[in-house]
């Protein structure tokens, strides 16, 4: 018999049930003695306190304020709105804000941030958790960078690893990092199942817009550059740009606690549709999702800083500075729990990156603390049609001729991932510049590197 079945089909969980490790343990022992199902639960609500819920029901209309930058139907679509819209009408939200790359995900739109007051929502936070972006910039003119383009985009393909499932780098061997050994491993148990898969695909990317790019930037507000970074005469210097984040794990992690979250939110609330569930924080199952969050964060990080330090090693060019963020993930805010789902946090003097497509600039930018975003800015220049779509509408020759034009080498772009299928950055930009952030450099791609179209993703991308 499988009790631990049994007890969340007649609404026991650890979800609800703070001692739930001891029920089921109740629950087991009567199994074993030959106990019947309605034994069992008679037996369990017997000797524990079940708390009995009043259901709160969806809302018929969306409760406190939500904020949009952008115009509708064309800087946003009419789908995105709806989908936020519905993220305001579930019992604990209450504040939203919708950035202007914001497009059609699964339930909350991409670009979406919600307040929820102690809770937290798996799906919110997405299936890629703590996908971020990693910015180094190097200690090499951008006369001489280019000059070596064609070697250095080959020490970028050998030090990282793109699509599903697992293998071994050029070098032979597996990536290592401190991060393997953080306590979390042990005290999560959906975490501790998956860390020889975490472990396998440390230090690779994902699949769909996930990237590794090397770019020319140039400074436009002077007055925020630290005065110790270099910059040639014309204000110019070099990075290298990586963009993916948690790999399968963070996606078995998120289907796990999306299960969860569904089975606690048919315990106390009515009506709510397929995907916008959550996990109350005074429960088990919030809290450890949470710590898996954060473990999430810290391996995709790790992800990242590997990437960024073995091209150092490889190519031996120092390291001057790094940026970095988090664009799929939840910060405490008081009572509240701010979840940003492809939005890049931008309180006032933080610095985030905003990446382009494939073919257009990105950006590194200071937030400004905008109160009326919940403090955030666009994770990117968002897409304008399905992966569906354009890989149906791909033209070979327009983008090739584009990306000839703007002299970026490429590798592994798919049909779906060229800068036709995205919004033009500088509109997204310029829409937030003075308001939400301002634009510290503007950095034009020279070399990109993706899975391409043959490479599937088990990241949630």
């Amino acid at each position: 018999m499988d009790t631990d079945k049994l007890l969340r089909e007649n609404g026991i969980g650890p979800s609800n049930v703070s001692s739930y490790g001891e029920v089921a343990k109740l629950a087991a022992s009567l199994a074993r003695f030959g106990k019947t199902e309605n034994e069992i639960i008679e037996a369990v609500r017997a000797h524990f306190v079940i708390p009995e819920r009043t259901k709160t029901p969806f809302r018929e209309t969306p409760k406190g304020a939500l904020w949009i930058l952008g115009d509708l139907g064309t800087d946003i679509e009419y789908s995105a709105l709806e989908q936020m819209q519905n993220v305001m009408r579930i019992p604990p939200a209450t504040y939203g804000s919708l950035m202007p790359d914001a497009h059609q995900g699964y339930a909350m739109p991409i670009g979406g941030v919600v307040a929820l007051e102690n809770a937290v929502s798996p799906s919110f936070v997405g299936y890629d958790i703590a996908c971020r972006m990693t910015m180094s910039i190097l200690d090499i003119p951008p006369e001489a960078f280019l000059a070596s383009r064609s070697g250095l985009a080959r020490n970028m393909q050998a030090v990282t690893l793109f699509g599903i499932g697992q293998g071994k780098f050029p070098d032979g061997n597996l990536r290592k990092h401190e991060v393997m050994e953080n306590h979390r491993w042990e005290e999560v148990p959906p975490a501790k199942a998956l860390k020889t898969k975490a472990a396998n695909q440390l230090g690779s990317s994902g699949g769909g817009n996930h990237f590794f790019d090397a770019l020319i930037g140039k400074v436009v507000t002077q007055a925020v550059w630290p005065s110790w970074l270099p910059v040639n005469e014309n204000g110019e210097f070099v990075a290298i740009m990586t963009h993916s984040g948690s790999r399968g794990t963070g996606h078995n992690l998120a289907t796990h606690y999306q299960k969860l979250a569904q089975e606690y939110t048919k315990q106390v609330a009515s009506g709510i549709p397929k995907g916008y569930e959550w996990l109350a924080m005074d429960t088990d199952a919030g809290r450890e999702y949470w710590e898996a969050m954060e473990l999430m964060g810290l391996y995709a990080q790790a992800n990242h800083h590997l990437i960024h330090d073995h091209f150092m090693q490889r190519s031996g060019i120092a390291q001057l500075a790094r940026y970095e963020n988090h664009h799929n993930f939840a910060w405490k805010d008081g009572d509240n729990y701010i979840h940003r789902k492809g939005a890049t946090p931008a309180a006032k003097g933080q610095v985030g990156i905003i990446p382009g497509s494939s073919g257009s600039p990105s950006y590194l930018v200071e937030g400004l603390g905008h109160a009326p975003s919940l403090n955030s800015s666009s994770h990117g220049a968002g897409r304008t049609m399905s992966r569906t779509r354009a890989k149906a509408e791909y033209d070979a020759e327009k983008f090739d001729a584009h990306m000839k034009n703007a002299d970026v080498l490429h590798f592994g772009i798919g049909a779906d991932e060229t800068p036709f299928c995205y919004k033009n950055i500088e509109r997204i930009i310029a829409l937030q510049e003075g308001l939400l952030v301002r634009v510290i450099a503007e950095l034009q791609p020279t070399i990109v590197i993706m899975a391409g179209s043959g490479k599937r993703a088990d990241d949630g991308d």
